[in-house]
């Protein structure tokens, strides 16, 4: 659609992700006043809304502007059967494939080369600013993610980084420091933090030169996936089922799945707890850490694909 102009509404923290988008014409920023921000939105006169959320605000944003709209399909039904009563219903299909479903009947078409994520100049962090031996290249381990149930207990981390015996470079944020220090403390020869030291696209930079990466199901996955990296990605209570694994095109990256599926219990979220409602959190407990290791080392040395 050569002809249309792009707006995108995102909510404060997440508009650094939307603007450096070369594709986006205006980023809407939700802070507090959504009132007012609606307000806003209708002066645009609008012909068309796309809503990926499909929520309470997102049904507000839509019902003000009073356009022709379509909504993401999230599924919900299906994925309550799996979480509650373990019956798959799940279609095979990836979350970004169910977001372009919302504008293919504006002719748009997925063009087959992935996602995009792009990186302001002056967050292009030098890998001459990291200390030996991280500046001649790491594997970048994102420890965090937004739920508990969601992350490697810590002293799994640890284990994998001391097995690996390989240089990692720490990726998280502010909340991840408590964490990272702790790892760095007990893996002092290979671990080396940057957790909540830069900002997102300054973090983005640090995925992207990473030899590969291992990671939560979190945003820096997505974001190593638009970079076509190669992901290690560990699932805890949620499944890859949901459909939000690393979103690869064909031939580009290398996507490899570390989950225990030996649990009747899992998933038991669609999204995440604070702690294991079974007490015992056995889908990260019991991630074997060879196959995380034995992958690691194979890519280890291999050149960026």
């Amino acid at each position: 659609m050569p002809d249309a102009e792009v707006h995108f509404l995102t909510k404060a923290p997440f508009d650094e992700v939307m603007n450096t988008n070369p594709y986006i014409d205006k980023v809407w920023t939700l802070k507090d006043d959504l009132n007012n921000l609606l307000s806003q939105l209708k002066n645009e006169k609008f012909d068309f809304v796309a809503d990926l959320h499909h929520n309470i605000r997102t049904l507000r944003v839509r019902s003000a502007l009073c356009v022709k709209n379509k909504t993401i399909n999230k599924l919900n039904i299906e994925k309550w059967l799996m979480v509650n009563l373990k019956i798959n219903r799940l279609p095979e299909i990836h979350i970004v494939d169910r977001y372009m479903e919302t504008v293919a009947g504006l002719g748009v078409k997925y063009d087959g080369a992935g996602l995009d994520y792009f990186i302001a100049e002056k967050d292009v962090v030098q890998l001459s600013t990291l200390p030996a031996p991280w500046n001649n290249g790491y594997v970048g381990f994102v420890i965090g993610a937004k739920h508990s149930t969601k992350r490697l207990p810590t002293e799994k981390i640890i284990e994998i980084i001391n097995e690996m015996k390989l240089p990692v470079l720490l990726l998280g944020g502010k909340d991840d420091q408590a964490v990272a220090a702790e790892i760095t403390k007990q893996c002092s020869d290979y671990a080396f933090s940057t957790c909540g030291n830069y900002k997102l696209g300054q973090s983005a930079s640090l995925v992207k030169h990473a030899r590969f990466i291992i990671t939560h199901d979190t945003g820096l996955m997505h974001i190593a996936a638009a970079f076509h990296q190669r992901i290690i990605s560990v699932w805890g209570n949620t499944i890859p089922g949901f459909g939000m694994t690393p979103f690869l095109p064909s031939g580009k990256g290398e996507s490899v799945i570390v989950e225990n599926n030996n649990l009747t219990c899992r998933p038991c979220s669609k999204i995440g707890f604070e702690t294991c409602p079974k007490g015992h959190f056995k889908c990260m407990k019991e991630i074997d850490v060879k196959l995380i290791v034995n992958q690691a080392s194979m890519w280890w040395g291999m050149t960026n694909p």
